[in-house]
Protein backbone atom coordinates (compact mmCIF):
# COMPACT_ATOMS: atom_id res chain seq x y z
CA UNK A 1 0.00 0.00 0.00
CA UNK A 2 1.28 3.48 -0.85
CA UNK A 3 0.81 6.49 1.40
CA UNK A 4 0.73 10.19 0.56
CA UNK A 5 1.09 12.61 3.48
CA UNK A 6 0.41 16.29 2.83
CA UNK A 7 0.20 19.29 5.18
CA UNK A 8 -1.61 22.45 4.10
CA UNK A 9 -1.51 25.57 6.26
CA UNK A 10 -4.66 27.67 5.90
CA UNK A 11 -5.26 31.11 7.41
CA UNK A 12 -8.87 30.40 8.41
CA UNK A 13 -10.73 29.03 11.45
CA UNK A 14 -10.67 25.29 12.11
CA UNK A 15 -14.43 24.73 11.75
CA UNK A 16 -14.55 26.57 8.41
CA UNK A 17 -11.70 24.51 6.97
CA UNK A 18 -13.18 21.24 8.27
CA UNK A 19 -16.57 21.98 6.69
CA UNK A 20 -15.07 23.13 3.39
CA UNK A 21 -13.07 19.89 3.21
CA UNK A 22 -16.32 17.90 3.28
CA UNK A 23 -18.24 20.16 0.91
CA UNK A 24 -19.38 18.26 -2.18
CA UNK A 25 -19.86 21.55 -4.07
CA UNK A 26 -16.34 22.82 -3.32
CA UNK A 27 -14.86 19.46 -4.33
CA UNK A 28 -16.56 19.67 -7.74
CA UNK A 29 -15.41 23.27 -8.25
CA UNK A 30 -11.82 22.35 -7.33
CA UNK A 31 -11.50 19.49 -9.82
CA UNK A 32 -12.40 21.18 -13.12
CA UNK A 33 -9.63 19.46 -15.11
CA UNK A 34 -11.11 16.01 -14.52
CA UNK A 35 -14.76 16.86 -15.27
CA UNK A 36 -15.64 15.45 -11.84
CA UNK A 37 -19.32 15.12 -11.01
CA UNK A 38 -21.54 13.26 -8.57
CA UNK A 39 -23.58 10.40 -10.03
CA UNK A 40 -25.00 8.83 -6.85
CA UNK A 41 -25.27 9.34 -3.10
CA UNK A 42 -24.83 12.75 -1.47
CA UNK A 43 -25.01 15.23 -4.34
CA UNK A 44 -24.37 18.57 -2.62
CA UNK A 45 -23.80 20.19 0.75
CA UNK A 46 -21.67 18.76 3.55
CA UNK A 47 -21.14 15.01 3.66
CA UNK A 48 -21.26 13.31 7.06
CA UNK A 49 -20.75 10.03 8.85
CA UNK A 50 -22.23 7.01 7.08
CA UNK A 51 -23.04 8.93 3.90
CA UNK A 52 -21.78 7.85 0.51
CA UNK A 53 -20.96 9.66 -2.69
CA UNK A 54 -20.12 8.26 -6.11
CA UNK A 55 -17.85 10.45 -8.21
CA UNK A 56 -17.37 10.14 -11.93
CA UNK A 57 -14.26 11.73 -13.43
CA UNK A 58 -11.76 11.42 -16.24
CA UNK A 59 -8.26 10.34 -15.20
CA UNK A 60 -5.59 9.28 -17.70
CA UNK A 61 -8.15 9.80 -20.46
CA UNK A 62 -10.52 7.19 -19.00
CA UNK A 63 -13.91 7.97 -17.46
CA UNK A 64 -14.21 6.12 -14.15
CA UNK A 65 -16.35 6.00 -11.02
CA UNK A 66 -15.36 5.87 -7.37
CA UNK A 67 -17.86 5.31 -4.56
CA UNK A 68 -16.74 6.25 -1.06
CA UNK A 69 -18.27 6.35 2.40
CA UNK A 70 -17.47 8.56 5.38
CA UNK A 71 -16.37 5.83 7.80
CA UNK A 72 -15.09 7.97 10.70
CA UNK A 73 -16.07 11.47 11.78
CA UNK A 74 -15.05 13.61 14.75
CA UNK A 75 -16.09 17.23 14.33
CA UNK A 76 -14.02 19.39 13.72
CA UNK A 77 -10.76 17.45 13.93
CA UNK A 78 -11.01 14.50 11.51
CA UNK A 79 -13.01 12.50 9.05
CA UNK A 80 -12.16 9.48 6.96
CA UNK A 81 -13.47 8.35 3.62
CA UNK A 82 -13.05 4.79 2.42
CA UNK A 83 -13.55 3.52 -1.12
CA UNK A 84 -16.40 1.06 -1.47
CA UNK A 85 -16.06 0.58 -5.22
CA UNK A 86 -13.69 1.96 -7.82
CA UNK A 87 -10.47 1.61 -9.75
CA UNK A 88 -8.24 0.95 -6.75
CA UNK A 89 -7.81 -2.28 -4.85
CA UNK A 90 -8.02 -0.22 -1.63
CA UNK A 91 -8.26 3.47 -0.79
CA UNK A 92 -8.56 5.24 2.57
CA UNK A 93 -8.22 9.01 3.03
CA UNK A 94 -7.96 10.46 6.55
CA UNK A 95 -8.44 14.22 6.73
CA UNK A 96 -7.28 15.76 10.02
CA UNK A 97 -7.36 19.35 11.22
CA UNK A 98 -5.48 21.19 13.95
CA UNK A 99 -5.88 24.77 15.17
CA UNK A 100 -2.65 26.77 14.92
CA UNK A 101 -1.71 30.36 15.79
CA UNK A 102 -2.01 31.26 12.10
CA UNK A 103 -5.25 29.36 11.44
CA UNK A 104 -5.55 25.67 10.63
CA UNK A 105 -3.21 22.86 9.70
CA UNK A 106 -5.03 20.47 7.35
CA UNK A 107 -3.34 17.09 7.02
CA UNK A 108 -4.09 14.46 4.37
CA UNK A 109 -3.15 10.83 4.97
CA UNK A 110 -4.04 9.13 1.70
CA UNK A 111 -3.40 5.36 1.57
CA UNK A 112 -4.12 3.38 -1.56
CA UNK A 113 -3.27 0.22 -3.39
CA UNK A 114 -3.52 -0.16 -7.14
CA UNK A 115 -4.99 -3.37 -8.58
CA UNK A 116 -3.06 -5.83 -10.78
CA UNK A 117 -0.48 -7.06 -8.28
CA UNK A 118 3.11 -6.37 -9.27
CA UNK A 119 2.02 -4.24 -12.26
CA UNK A 120 -0.11 -2.08 -9.95
CA UNK A 121 2.80 -1.70 -7.52
CA UNK A 122 5.03 -0.65 -10.41
CA UNK A 123 2.41 1.91 -11.54
CA UNK A 124 2.30 3.32 -7.99
CA UNK A 125 6.07 3.79 -7.99
CA UNK A 126 6.46 5.06 -11.55
CA UNK A 127 3.60 7.57 -11.92
CA UNK A 128 0.46 7.02 -9.84
CA UNK A 129 1.70 8.42 -6.50
CA UNK A 130 3.08 11.53 -8.23
CA UNK A 131 -0.21 12.01 -10.10
CA UNK A 132 -2.35 11.58 -6.98
CA UNK A 133 -0.12 13.90 -4.90
CA UNK A 134 -0.48 16.60 -7.57
CA UNK A 135 -4.27 16.05 -7.68
CA UNK A 136 -4.63 16.35 -3.88
CA UNK A 137 -2.39 19.44 -3.83
CA UNK A 138 -4.56 21.05 -6.54
CA UNK A 139 -7.74 20.39 -4.53
CA UNK A 140 -6.10 21.68 -1.34
CA UNK A 141 -4.88 24.86 -3.03
CA UNK A 142 -8.44 25.55 -4.18
CA UNK A 143 -9.83 24.87 -0.68
CA UNK A 144 -7.17 27.18 0.84
CA UNK A 145 -7.98 29.99 -1.62
CA UNK A 146 -11.71 29.75 -0.86
CA UNK A 147 -11.24 29.43 2.93
CA UNK A 148 -9.03 32.54 2.99
CA UNK A 149 -11.44 34.56 0.81
CA UNK A 150 -14.91 36.02 1.26
CA UNK A 151 -16.42 33.29 -0.96
CA UNK A 152 -16.37 30.43 1.59
CA UNK A 153 -19.96 30.92 2.82
CA UNK A 154 -21.60 29.76 -0.41
CA UNK A 155 -20.04 26.30 0.05
CA UNK A 156 -21.43 25.78 3.54
CA UNK A 157 -25.14 26.02 2.78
Amino acid sequence: MSTILLDTHINAPLERVFDLARSIDLHMDGTKGTDEKVVAGRRSGLIGLGETVTWEARHFGVRQQLESEITAFKYPIMFEDTMLRGAFKRLRHVHSFEQTEEGTLMRDNFCYEAPCGVFGKLAEQVFLTRYLRRFIKMKNAHLKAIAESDEWGKYLL
